[in-house]
């Protein structure tokens, strides 16, 4: 696994952790840095991970309206926890990070609907990710 990876994984883990437990994101931003700060031999998937936690903290209104808008009649609330977080980091590399190729962001986060949610979860994810790639990639910023 790529360190990028790595990284997506460790912030889908914060961004999965803080929605089941009805926790503020920011707070469990916070945790994990301080874990983080506390076992150097995994600084390596921390600064990529906190930057998109960062973005997603940032631009959360923005990007949970997106997907909504785009989820047809499947309203984010309505998503399992997992579903939401990979969501919620493609959107936020699709709209705010250009050092991600659109591909990238989208095979990723499929990567992570087919290991980590349902059957049908790795089929939503790309079709909502690519219709966002076509219509709002980077005209958000």
């Amino acid at each position: 696994m790529s360190a990028r990876s790595k990284a997506r994984k460790r912030a889908l883990d914060v961004l999965y952790g803080a929605d089941v437990r009805g926790e503020p994101l920011a707070d469990a931003l916070a945790t994990e840095e301080a874990r983080s700060a506390s076992q150097p031999q995994r600084a390596s998937s921390w600064d990529y991970a906190r930057t998109i936690v960062e973005g997603v903290l940032e631009h959360g209104a923005r990007i949970d309206e997106v997907i909504d808008r785009y989820s047809e009649r499947w309203p984010l609330a309505r998503m399992p926890a997992v579903d939401r977080a990979i969501l919620r980091i493609g959107v936020w590399e699709l709209l705010y990070n250009p050092d991600v190729p659109q591909g990238v962001a989208i095979a990723e986060a499929v990567e992570f609907a087919t290991v980590l949610s349902t059957e049908d979860s790795a089929g939503f994810v790309n079709g909502l990710l690519g219709r966002i790639a076509r219509d709002e990639a980077r005209t958000a910023s």
